[in-house]
C-alpha cells in the first residue's frame, strides 16, 4: 500500500507482495497509517487525491491490496488498513518497489499533491493477537463499517489485563453466538500496551443489535464475573477510546474478490468507466 511510502526513501513499502486480506486465517501483521486532512480539505478532494494512488497500483497490476475508511467519529481522519503474512513479507515488498521505478515515482506524484490536504499522518505496525480474538472475520466483502476499540494497558499490570480479556471473551462466546472481534497489539509506531479490536459491520443495525448483546453478556458473566470485570479494568487499564468508520471504496485498491462479490460498491460506475477509458487511450 503506498501509504508507508514516505517512511522509507518517498517509496511505497505496501505496493507488492501477497495480500492476505481474504485470507482465511488472520494475518499475522496489519500496517495501519492515519491521515489527518485539513478542514474543507475531505471528502471528493482528498478522494480525488487518493485516486492518483489507486490508478497507479492498478496500472502496475500490484498484488497487494489495501483498504480505506473514513471517521464518522472524532477528528477528521482515514484511515488505510494492509494486512500481511509476516515481516518477512514486508521486507520484500519493500524490495520490490525499489526495484519499480515507474510505479514508484507516480506514488511519489501522488504523495506530494496528497500531502498538501493534510494536517499531519503517521503509521503503525500491529501484529495478531489470537488469544484476545473471537471469530475473527476477513472473507466479508460486505462490509460497511468497521469498530475500533483500542486500550492502554498499564506499565506491570498485563496478568490482570489478559484475564480481564479472556473474561470477556468468554462470557461473549458463550452467550452471542455472532459477536466476533480480531484483536492486535501495538508494535511499532507508539506506546507500548496498545491493543486494538476491529469489529466489522455491514449495517448501523447491528449497531443496534450490540446493545442487546450487551445484556447477553453481562447475564453470561452474573454479578460475581461484572465485579471481578470492573477491579480488573481498574486494575490494568490505563485508558480507551472507541470509534467508528465507514469503508470508502475510492480510496482503497481492494482484491478482485471484493469487487466481483460486490461490484455495486467496491467498483463504482464511476470508477468503472473511467478506467474503461483509460484502458481506451491511445498515445
Amino acid at each position: 500500500m503506498k501509504k508507508v511510502s514516505r517512511s522509507l526513501l518517498g517509496l511505497s513499502i505496501l505496493c507488492l507482495g501477497p495480500c492476505v486480506a481474504l485470507a482465511q486465517a488472520p494475518p499475522k501483521v496489519l500496517l495501519i497509517t492515519r491521515e489527518y486532512v485539513k478542514p474543507g480539505k475531505a471528502g471528493e478532494l482528498h478522494e480525488k487525491a487518493e485516486s492518483a494512488f489507486v490508478q497507479a497500483m492498478a496500472k502496475a497490476k500490484a498484488p497487494t491490496n489495501y483498504l480505506a475508511m473514513t471517521s464518522l467519529s472524532g477528528k477528521s481522519r482515514a484511515l488505510f488498513f494492509t494486512f500481511y503474512e509476516s515481516f518477512d513479507a514486508w521486507e520484500k515488498d519493500v524490495t520490490a518497489t525499489t526495484k519499480n521505478a515507474t510505479l514508484s515515482t507516480a506514488l511519489e506524484k501522488a504523495g506530494v499533491a496528497d500531502g498538501e490536504l493534510l494536517d499531519s499522518m503517521d503509521q503503525s505496525v500491529f501484529v495478531y493477537d489470537e488469544d484476545f480474538s473471537l471469530r475473527p472475520k476477513y472473507t466479508d466483502p460486505h462490509r460497511r463499517a468497521l469498530e475500533i476499540s483500542s486500550y492502554h494497558v498499564k506499565p506491570g499490570h498485563y496478568e490482570e489485563w489478559a484475564e480481564l480479556v479472556k473474561l470477556v471473551r468468554g462470557a461473549f462466546e458463550k452467550s452471542v453466538p455472532e459477536a466476533h472481534w480480531a484483536c492486535y497489539h501495538l508494535q511499532y509506531g507508539g506506546a507500548g500496551g496498545t491493543y486494538l479490536f476491529l469489529t466489522g459491520r455491514r449495517a448501523a443495525s447491528e449497531l443496534d443489535a450490540g446493545f442487546g448483546q450487551d445484556k447477553q453478556f453481562q447475564s453470561a458473566l452474573g454479578e460475581h464475573g461484572l465485579r471481578r470485570l470492573g477491579e480488573l479494568e481498574a486494575a490494568s487499564v490505563e485508558s480507551s477510546g472507541h470509534e467508528l468508520f465507514v469503508y470508502n471504496a475510492k480510496m482503497s485498491y481492494p482484491p478482485d474478490e471484493y469487487i466481483k462479490a460486490d461490484p455495486d460498491f467496491w467498483q463504482p460506475k464511476e470508477a468503472t468507466t473511467k478506467t474503461v477509458a483509460a484502458k481506451n487511450d491511445k498515445p
